[in-house]
C-alpha cells in the first residue's frame, strides 16, 4: 500500500490533465468558494479593526469555508480527470443540485439579516444541500467499494462535509443569536 501523501501527490498532479475548459470551470468554482472565505474573513477583520466584538461562531464561518475550499479544490481535480466519465450521469446532477442549494442557502441567509422572509427558504436550502451531499456520498462510497476509487477522493469528501457543515452551523447560530457585530460593522463599509 502506498502512503497517503504519495496518493495525494498523484491525485493533485492530475491537474496537469486539465483542458482549457476544465481550468476555466475550476477557477470559477474554486474562486467562488474562496471568495466566500475571503468575504467572510474580510468582514470580520473590518469589524475587528474597528473594535467590534463578534461571537466565536462568527469566526467559525470563514474557518469552515476555508476547510471547504481546500477540500473541494482537491476533490474537483478528480472530478475533471479520472472520475469524469463516472460522474457524467446522475452524480453530476446531484452535484449541481447540491451546489445550487448550497449557494442559494448562503445568499438567502445573508439576506435574512434584513429580510426575515428569506430565512425559511435559507433553512430549506441548507437542509437540501446537506441531504444531497449525503446522496453524493452514496455515489462516492459505491465507487470506492466497487470500482477502486482512491482514498484521496474519500478523504476530500470528509473535508467537504466538515467544512460545509461547520460553516453553515456557525452561520445559522450566528443568525439565531441576532448576528451580533453585523450592524456595527456594516456602518464601516
Amino acid at each position: 500500500m502506498t502512503s497517503f501523501l504519495s496518493e495525494l501527490a498523484i491525485y493533485v498532479g492530475r491537474i496537469r490533465l486539465f483542458t482549457r475548459r476544465d481550468w476555466i470551470r475550476y477557477a470559477l468554482w474554486i474562486g467562488t468558494i474562496a471568495g466566500l472565505c475571503g468575504a467572510t474573513s474580510g468582514f470580520l477583520a473590518l469589524g475587528a479593526r474597528h473594535g467590534i466584538a463578534f461571537p466565536v461562531e462568527a469566526y467559525l464561518v470563514p474557518i469552515g469555508a476555508a476547510i471547504f475550499t481546500i477540500a473541494i479544490a482537491i476533490d474537483t481535480i478528480g472530478h475533471y480527470t479520472v472520475y469524469r466519465s463516472a460522474i457524467a450521469g446522475g452524480e453530476a446532477l446531484v452535484h449541481h443540485i447540491t451546489i445550487g442549494c448550497g449557494v442559494g442557502s448562503v445568499v438567502l441567509l445573508v439576506l435574512g439579516y434584513a429580510h426575515r422572509a428569506a430565512v425559511i427558504p435559507a433553512g430549506v436550502l441548507t437542509g437540501l444541500s446537506i441531504l444531497y451531499s449525503l446522496v453524493d456520498e452514496g455515489f462516492h462510497w459505491r465507487r470506492y467499494i466497487h470500482h477502486g476509487a482512491d482514498r484521496v477522493e474519500m478523504w476530500s469528501h470528509v473535508g467537504i462535509l466538515l467544512g460545509h457543515t461547520t460553516m453553515m452551523a456557525a452561520w445559522w447560530w450566528w443568525y439565531a443569536i441576532g448576528y451580533p457585530g453585523v450592524a456595527e460593522t456594516l456602518v464601516h463599509l
